[in-house]
């Protein structure tokens, strides 16, 4: 008989959370039992699995007992209380926030790129930002071939980044400007900021609170973890992280500059060729990935390959993918196969 698993989802209510538990459930993930769990105010609430409605639990350090493997998707605050608990009950953690990933003693994962990192863990594996993510995925090939030595990367953003309640502000405000009526902002550009914009018919150049280098959180979260997925501190990188009225799936302009002068035509092969990657590259015959083609999809869709006109090394991309899947869930559920791959 199969070995299946005990697997905690942790923020099972919330946007990544709905997406862990489809995951799960579609790629037939070995669950032996689902332990769905959130705040207290969405105790006693109810998530539909295996064609079954399962309620969901209070988050507590005693709703670990017995658990295998737990999903976290509840905010860095939540994680850094509850994941130790989880831990320190038999549980290894796959964390979705921002927590744990620069700890030198968390490997921070990446399946197509670093998967044997997971071997690594001390009872925590990391799951990236969703913005790194689905940049690594598309560099490493090229890396593996041509040497990478900078980065810098535009996003465009969508408002499921920041989760169900930015959806729905985004849906209200556009009903909102449509109809003539008073658009009220609440959500966007960070919740815990004190100003808030419009982000219907608008784009937003804050995705995170401000550092002290000019920087967002956002912005220096791809830096580092693109370093450290890499295991490379002297790749260069540069990021402006912008919000747009788009409800699922980000899109980033990336600009590298390779150690080697980089046949487009060859780098089309390779990626093509690369695990979870779609190549959709035509201009001619406006064939490019957007966020509305490769929402609800788990690949990394890369197009608009093409040499700098002015450095010979100089490679553009057009990078977009699901940030909800590829981005968050479906990253965390893939590190999940990886661990229990050596049970079979």
């Amino acid at each position: 008989m199969a070995k299946t698993y005990t697997v905690a989802v942790v923020g099972a209510t919330g946007a990544v959370g709905e997406q862990m538990l489809k995951n799960l459930e579609e790629r037939s993930f070995p669950v032996g039992e689902l332990r769905p769990l959130a705040s207290a105010r969405s105790a006693g609430k109810t998530v539909r699995f295996r064609g079954e409605e399962v309620v969901v639990r209070e988050a507590t350090p005693e709703a670990f007992e017995g658990v295998d493997i737990a999903l976290f998707s509840a905010g860095g605050g939540v994680s850094l209380k509850l994941a130790p608990e989880a831990v320190s009950r038999g549980a290894v953690v796959i964390d979705n926030t921002n927590a744990f990933r620069m700890d030198p003693d968390v490997p921070l994962v990446v399946p197509e790129v670093n998967g044997s990192k997971v071997w690594e863990h001390k009872g925590i594996i990391a799951n990236p930002n969703c913005s790194t993510i689905q940049m690594v995925v598309a560099l490493k090939p090229i890396r593996d071939r041509y040497g990478l030595e900078r980065v810098i990367v535009s996003t465009y953003q969508a408002v499921s980044g920041s989760g169900w309640q930015a959806i729905e502000e985004l849906k209200r405000q556009t009903r909102a400007v449509i109809n003539g009526e008073e658009v009220s902002c609440e959500v966007l550009p960070v919740g815990k900021l004190s100003k808030h914009y419009q982000i219907a018919f608008n784009a937003i150049p804050q995705c995170d609170v401000d550092q002290e280098n000019g920087y967002t959180l956002e912005e220096m979260k791809m830096v580092r973890e693109t370093q450290k997925i890499f295991g490379d501190d002297t790749i260069r990188v540069s990021a402006t992280c912008v919000r747009i009225p788009v409800l699922r799936g980000h899109s980033e302009s990336v600009y590298v500059e390779l150690k080697e002068e980089a046949d487009p035509a060859e780098v089309r092969r390779i990626l093509a060729e690369a695990p979870g990657i779609i190549v959709q590259d035509d201009i001619a015959e406006q064939v490019y990935p957007m966020p509305l083609t490769a929402a609800n999809r788990h690949e990394v869709f890369v197009g608009r390959i093409r040499r700098d006109l002015h450095n010979p090394k100089g490679l553009h991309l057009w990078v977009v993918s699901d940030n909800l899947l590829k981005g968050a869930a479906t990253n965390a559920v893939q590190i999940a196969e990886l661990l229990v791959s050596s049970d079979k």
